[in-house]
């Protein structure tokens, strides 16, 4: 999602009003082949609102995304803690910004947090696990504690049992002051496992409420089960029976479940034929409407229609795709190139899940990274919402394929190595009546909250009510659903500071005092439902990652569950994006290297972070992308090695290179980058969309619904005879560092020097230190930097490399020599060069390692 200053905005509010009740008109059509290869689909935007009137706010300040130690407060001016491994102690008044992993706790050990400055902070901890283990016990079939291995599908699997919840108050005793809130709200969630234990057989049977609702096939026929106890009357229409609402009727049981049976035909084929059109309709509250089921597999806009149109998906056995290769380990560190399938051609066009499998997985993985996370997976009527007003949960946007080949593209990933990272929506959904939740069954509250609590008056969408048992069934089986039946290796979970809070993390700024994270606006349902859904994705699925967009920084986000945390995997690093953008508009001279360490390093201890220097919301319309904002319109004209460069073109190419690599260097355990700006893509992102009509008599140019820059130009990244290439080589050689060196997930960390006349910083990162000077002219003869280890250190990645548009000044083949003696706190140093506007690593030779090359 699009967020200033910390706050999300909807890439093109949605205008039209969508019918809340009414017939869709006679659909009385015999047959209708919707998966002929030689069909071709119209893709019209259809963007829905609900009628019901909505209160008005106003934006007041938007939320910092800062995260404190606990008891502190943000004076905006306080020192920063840079060390990370074997710490010495920090005062209670200071500022301390905790590393995820950056210590490993043994029994009865007190673990310290050393800072230049030498103040004090101690932490007093027990064993790994934080308290004595318990037994597992199998709620249903056999529980694998090993987190190390994969189930295969044939393996019984659930989910172990909740631990105690107590280990956060030894890993933050601060948080024993909230404790009154926070053991609320790990009761609330052992009572719904206990509950769905009780009533649903586990977490297991539970999550596979698609087993259940939806179309179910058996060797007898079809069960079409649909849960909306405010109808008055439903009935199943389609292709299949020509529409006509009396033909199959269905009955509602005491739960408000709507079934029906259908046979197979007599001569044993299915009553519903692949690929045909289906709805339901129901005469509810709000009058007669047709709508798409809520459990539909698939769902696609047919030629001459605006809204959706629900597809029953079941192809032959011998076309389903069946996976060909095992889906990768867990990596140490996540290298994540976000994604989004439609528009990852180079031509103005929606790409296609074969084009994007064929041409842009193996770009992904020859760039280095290891993973991959796609956008707008989930179908979405209105394509500029950028996949965010999810109409369909369970179905794949059929704009760029069928589900069988979203299955092929992951497939392939796999045999490459990649994980497959889906961008799921959870925290809201489409306004659109006709084809999506919104007022399923004639009800303002089905699916969703009522009144101003159900509706995101910024987003223009529903909001789900996480204390419906219902609710519940249809978000965990959709987590599930797409790890079970597509392979996706996890999620990035998105909106989720939305979720956590009543406020939606609007009109607050985060100060990192704790009462703003767990008093009355904490909505504890959604917190407990992120509870669940980790508990559910960890315990069936132990090698998939979970990441959370978090802007407000909550403590134990990144905490196992069984230990009372929320469970997430890592936490998006989201603060550093907006800093960046915050110090482009400022001159050289005004850059402060503390606070670019200060925003870097500003994460919660014992909680990993997915850090990024640009997303795609620095990339769309309305924003602008690092390289804009170093370059301007100089980019269109002086990017070819044969023109001469300019002042504001080398600077740019400079701190473009550095800008990625302190932020990969010190923001966090994992690294993410939207696709395009590995080589500072020259164009922003504007989705095709026509003139809009606002309700207060505004008129919003639209583009001509053109494609133009709904695209990535890969060609320039690979041209080498344009600048971009240098920095396309510069990305990909700071991937292949990581994965030699493995420097994100290092448990030491230490900034040795911040200075800010020199405009340097020098830290270490396992056995590599990193030199970066910011001066805009300063170069630096001998200029002595610190380091931990003695012994032979050499160049391992340098961004005045000719080779990625640079100077060319360092001399590759030096061999730096370091000598004892304390320096900047380090018990050794050497002496280097240090060009100005340069990044250079410096690697400990230990088994004669070979620099890093593109």
């Amino acid at each position: 999602m699009v967020y200033t200053s910390g706050i999300r905005f909807p890439c093109v509010p949605s205008v039209y009003k969508s019918a809340q009740s009414g017939f869709n008109g006679d659909r009385r059509i015999t047959s209708l082949s919707l998966f002929s290869k030689k069909d071709s689909f119209s893709r019209k935007i259809f963007a829905g609102k609900s009628s019901y009137e909505h209160e008005a706010s106003h934006l007041k300040v938007a939320a910092s995304g800062k995260v404190l130690v606990p008891g502190s407060q943000n004076t905006g001016s306080s020192s920063l803690t840079d060390q990370l491994e074997t710490p010495e102690t920090v005062s209670e008044d200071s500022e301390v910004f905790l590393h995820a992993d950056s210590l490993q706790m043994e029994d009865d050990e007190k673990v310290e947090i050393e800072e230049q400055d030498h103040v004090s902070f101690s932490v007093a901890s027990d064993d790994e696990n934080g308290e004595s283990e318990e037994p597992s016990v199998a709620l249903q079939g056999n529980i694998s504690t090993k987190k190390s291995e994969a189930k295969t599908d044939d393996e019984p699997r659930s989910v172990p049992p909740p631990g105690t919840g107590q280990r956060i108050y030894k890993i933050d005793p601060m948080l024993a002051a909230y404790r009154e809130h926070l053991d609320y709200r790990y009761g609330q969630y052992k009572r719904l496992r206990e509950e769905i234990d009780k009533y649903e057989g586990g977490l297991e049977a539970f999550s596979r409420g698609y087993e259940k609702l939806g179309f179910i096939r058996s060797d007898t026929g079809i069960t079409y089960r649909e849960w909306a106890p405010g109808a008055k009357s439903a009935s199943l229409i389609g292709d299949f029976n020509n529409w006509n609402p009396n033909a199959d009727i269905m009955t509602q049981n005491e739960f408000g479940v709507w079934e029906i049976f259908l046979p197979n035909n007599a001569d044993g084929s299915s009553p519903i034929p692949h690929g045909s059109r289906v709805k339901i309709r129901m005469d509810t509250p709000s009058g007669i409407k047709d709508s798409i089921p809520a459990w539909i597999k698939f769902s696609v806009q047919a030629p001459g229609e605006i809204p959706y149109n629900g597809i029953y998906y079941d192809p032959p056995e011998e076309e389903k795709y069946v996976f060909q290769h095992p889906q990768p380990k867990r990596p140490k560190s996540l290298r994540i190139y976000e994604a989004h399938v439609g528009m990852s051609s180079t031509e103005p066009v929606i790409n296609t899940y074969t084009n994007f499998r064929d041409e842009m997985l193996p770009r992904i993985k020859r760039l280095g990274y290891n993973a991959v996370q796609i956008m707008a997976i989930q179908e979405h009527s209105y394509y500029a919402s950028f996949g965010y007003h999810v109409t369909n949960f369970f179905a794949p946007s059929s704009r760029c394929g069928t589900p069988d080949d979203l299955k092929s593209l992951i497939d392939k990933a796999h045999e490459l190595g990649l994980l497959v990272l889906m961008d799921i929506v959870h925290s809201h959904a489409s306004n659109n009546v006709l084809d999506g939740l919104n007022m399923f069954d004639g009800t303002d509250s089905h699916y969703f909250h009522s009144g101003s609590r159900g509706y995101h008056w910024m987003w223009d969408s529903r909001l789900f009510n996480y204390g419906s048992w219902e609710v519940l069934r249809y978000l965990l089986s959709n987590a599930r659903w797409w790890l079970d039946e597509y392979k996706f290796d996890g999620f990035r979970f998105d909106g989720v500071t939305s979720m956590m809070y009543t406020h939606h993390g609007l009109q607050v700024a985060f100060t990192g005092n704790y009462n703003e994270y767990f008093g009355f606006a904490t909505d504890v349902d959604a917190v407990v439902y992120l509870m669940l859904v980790n508990d559910m994705i960890h315990g069936l699925f132990p090698e998939a990652v979970s990441i959370g967009e978090d802007v407000s920084g909550m403590p134990t986000f990144c905490i196992p569950v069984q230990d009372g945390g929320v469970g997430f995997d890592y936490r998006l690093h989201m603060a550093v994006a907006d800093k960046w953008i915050e110090l482009l508009k400022k001159r050289d001279e005004d850059w402060k290297m503390g606070d670019v360490i200060h925003t870097l390093t500003n994460r919660r201890w014992m909680e990993k972070c997915v850090v990024y220097a640009e997303s795609h919301d620095q990339a769309l319309v309305g924003d602008k992308t690092i390289a804009f904002w170093l370059m301007d319109k100089d980019m269109y004209d002086f990017m070819a090695l044969e023109r001469p460069s300019t002042p504001l073109i080398d600077r740019g190419i400079a701190l473009h290179k550095m800008i990625r690599l302190i932020t990969m260097g010190l923001g966090g355990e994992g690294y993410l980058n939207f696709m395009g700006n590995e080589f500072g893509h020259p164009e922003w992102i504007d989705f095709p969309r026509g003139e809009q009509h606002l309700p207060d008599g505004r008129i919003i140019p639209g583009n001509n619904s053109s494609y133009d820059k709904c695209r990535r130009r890969f060609d320039l990244g690979d041209a080498d005879y344009l600048r971009y290439h240098g920095l396309q080589e510069f990305d990909q050689a700071m991937q292949h560092l990581d994965e030699k060196y493995d420097f994100m997930i290092s448990k030491h960390q230490y900034i040795s020097r911040k200075d800010e006349g020199d405009k340097m910083i020098v830290f270490e990162r396992g056995n590599l230190v990193f030199v970066c000077n910011f001066h805009w002219s300063n170069s630096y003869f001998d200029y002595r930097v610190g380091c931990l280890k003695p012994g032979k250190y050499k160049i391992a990645l340098d961004s005045d490399d000719s080779l990625f548009g640079g100077f060319n000044r360092l001399d590759h083949t030096a061999e730096y020599f370091s000598s004892d003696g304390w320096y900047d706190d380090r018990p050794c140093s050497f002496l280097v060069y240090a060009p100005s506007r340069t990044a250079v690593v410096y690697a400990l030779v230990e088994d004669e390692l070979e620099p890093v090359e593109s």
